[in-house]
């Protein structure tokens, strides 16, 4: 099996101070993913500082991370990176969305994205399978992870299926035409830094009291971390072995 090396394109930051407790969000993921195949190195890309590659041949993979801004807004790196999805798509160069990748990688396809009228998704969140790709080993029907987000896509890209949903998220997981995948929920977070980031914006007046209270009291019930860094490696090992 030969070593893969992912770009992890880094377009969030933990809240000041949680980076020296917690990693950052590419720690985050190299950590949870490296746990299910050890055969991939990561190369880190620090895109608010404005390192955003332009050749999607550099790496062998993407993963595009969650961020605190909206795929919407008028901020300079969104297009070029945007650029890029664009580029490694058409050259079947695979990717990863999580949160607010998710959600630009759909955007950049030409799928829509809003704040959802719904409100805040907090917390520990169960979703359904609805469409499992071949590549999916596991029997299972359905998974839980930590989610925290209020914008959602709501328009998909042509070629897109839907691999897992809620009554809450209705495109929770996509499929990309097998050239892509990406989650609303965050497999990287662990139940102590959810807690520790749900507690700071719930302190911070940033989320509803009353959801972020009840989500803080749930966090740690079962989720499946561990089964979404398969199927995300288990993807990778599809396209590229």
């Amino acid at each position: 099996m030969r070593t893969l090396t992912v770009g992890i394109l880094e377009m969030g930051i933990p809240p000041e101070g949680y980076r020296e407790k917690y990693g950052s969000y590419p720690d985050m993921f190299s950590q949870l993913l490296s746990d299910s195949d050890d055969q991939l190195d990561f190369k880190f890309f620090p895109v608010l500082d404005g390192h955003i590659p332009s050749d999607p041949k550099e790496c062998d993979a993407w993963l595009l991370t969650g961020s605190k801004y909206g795929v919407y807004e008028q901020h300079s790196w969104i297009e070029p990176v945007s650029d890029l999805v664009r580029s490694a798509y058409s050259a079947d160069i695979p990717m990863i969305g999580i949160c607010f990748g998710h959600q630009l990688i759909a955007q950049a396809l030409g799928g829509k994205v809003q704040k959802s009228d719904k409100g805040w998704s907090l917390g520990v969140t169960e979703y359904q399978l609805q469409t499992k790709a071949d590549w999916m080993t596991d029997k299972s029907d359905c998974f839980a992870i930590q989610a925290y987000h209020q914008d959602q896509v709501i328009d998909l890209p042509e070629k897109t299926q839907v691999v897992a949903a809620s009554d809450f998220c209705p495109y929770a997981a996509l499929n990309f035409d097998d050239r892509a995948i990406s989650f609303q929920g965050h497999p990287e977070f662990a139940a102590d830094y959810t807690q520790a980031l749900l507690t700071n914006r719930r302190d911070l007046k940033m989320l509803p009291e009353e959801l972020s209270t009840q989500a803080i009291e749930n966090v740690n019930q079962p989720i499946n971390r561990s089964l979404v860094a398969t199927w995300i490696c288990q993807f990778l090992r599809h396209k590229l072995s």
